[in-house]
């Protein structure tokens, strides 16, 4: 996902171009949010990110250096309608969130001092458009020691969220559904894919990936 068109306001015009009566932030409550979000920021600690969907193959940020991490307490779901990018309205896909409960591997990215800003900016429009997240400090496990990470977790209060979705009702969804950016499915695999280069396996996205290969017939 190229950074220039997240920050030129990628997802606001798929948005207006889909005529969706979805709420979306201004400018303003997004560096507030970001505001809020460092004011929080564990002191002296550099800042990382928690990614556990497609922020692990395609952060679209300056990474300088990435560790595979363990966030306990937190999973992978997917858990929130997907009515642009990658559904339509009338063909909603559903996109990955954290939800309570569990644990989750993925990817700490940590985020150079000197860009730090510029580059949350860049994040904050691709992840917090319509508020659909809660950013949240977690303390991300890694083979050199914990580090504390800004996690994407759902917010359970937004107009999008789906809920705890049957397997088989996720799988159904995630094998039809397609947008302007690509389909549920590409999206799915591409998850599997970057967690398996970073030697994770998570037998649960990958059985839920082979019932969507089955069910599109593949």
């Amino acid at each position: 996902m190229d950074r220039e068109a997240l920050r030129n306001g990628l997802f606001q015009r798929l948005i207006r171009e889909a005529g969706i009566a979805l709420r979306v932030l201004t400018e303003e409550e997004l560096r507030q949010s970001l505001d809020r979000t460092l004011a929080t920021r564990p002191v002296g600690q550099p800042v990382w990110l928690f990614a556990y969907g497609s922020l692990m193959s395609n952060p679209a940020v300056h990474v300088a250096e990435r560790r595979h991490a363990l966030v306990r307490g937190l999973h992978r779901r997917f858990c929130l309608w997907a009515v642009i990018g990658r559904g339509m309205p009338d063909n909603p896909g559903l996109y990955l969130g954290l939800e309570r409960g569990g644990a989750c591997r993925g990817i700490a990215l940590r985020i150079d001092e000197s860009i730090l800003r510029d580059e949350l900016d860049v994040v904050w429009h691709r992840e917090m458009v319509t508020g659909a997240y809660v950013p949240t400090w977690v303390t991300a496990e890694t083979a050199d020691g914990p580090v504390p990470a800004i996690a994407f977790r759902i917010n359970h209060r937004h107009e999008g969220y789906a809920g705890r979705l049957p397997e088989e009702e996720v799988a159904r969804i995630v094998a039809g559904a397609s947008g302007a950016v690509g389909t549920c499915r590409d999206y799915l695999a591409h998850v599997i894919d970057a967690l398996h280069d970073a030697g994770v396996r998570d037998r649960r996205m990958e059985r839920l990936f082979e019932r969507v290969e089955e069910l599109a017939g593949v």
